[in-house]
């Protein structure tokens, strides 16, 4: 499995999940008028856990890669303001709302975090003071894996390392002018929270 794949796996959950309301909230949406990530984590790890067990493994590489490739100073200023704060894992679970959301999301909010306040969810939880996570998204290899084989996936499937955070970005991210200077658009909705 290649990151391409993995996307293909991710965007036919969210359309399943899409077209299966049941699969959802009562109301199809999470409280923050998301598409319910939580449902769209477990679809994935649905549909993985039908194809081999190699790439049941290599999707766990793939889901690791990316979130080293979304490990940014920027992202985690972006996200430090959606969710209010953001300690590790809430970087780590708001990477994981973030694969839900797809790879054309995902791949934005990379290079331009701040066009994350276009997006209707962040949107929402700026009106309604909801955070953004999605833990459930880092699992859905193990998930899948275990459902398929009754096994734990084993540790030495996969690696990780972060690359160094950008020094540039080394600030006290409660400084709000210097979020509002670098971050114009989500500061705008979130300055006064």
């Amino acid at each position: 499995m290649d990151k391409q794949t993995f996307w293909q796996l991710i965007e036919t959950a969210r359309a399943d999940t899409a077209a299966d309301p049941a699969a959802e909230g009562e109301a199809g949406r999470d409280a923050d008028g998301d598409a319910d990530r939580d449902a769209v984590a477990r679809r994935a790890a649905e549909l993985l856990a039908a194809r081999p067990e190699a790439e049941m493994l290599a999707a766990q590489q793939v889901l690791w890669d990316l979130l080293a490739e979304s490990y940014r100073s920027p992202l985690w200023a972006a996200a430090y303001m959606i969710n209010g704060g953001c300690s590790d894992d809430g970087f780590d679970y708001f990477r994981g709302w973030l694969l839900t959301q797809g790879r054309e999301v995902f791949d934005a909010a990379l290079a331009d975090p701040d066009s994350l306040a276009e997006h209707p969810a962040v949107r929402e939880a700026a009106a309604e003071g909801l955070e953004l996570e999605g833990e459930e998204a880092l699992s859905i290899a193990w998930t899948a894996y275990e459902n398929a084989t009754g096994r734990a996936l084993p540790s030495d499937s996969f690696t990780i390392g972060y690359p160094p955070l950008d020094p540039a970005w080394d600030f006290d991210f409660d400084d709000e002018a210097e979020l509002a200077a670098r971050l114009p658009r989500l500061s705008a909705l979130f300055g006064d929270a």
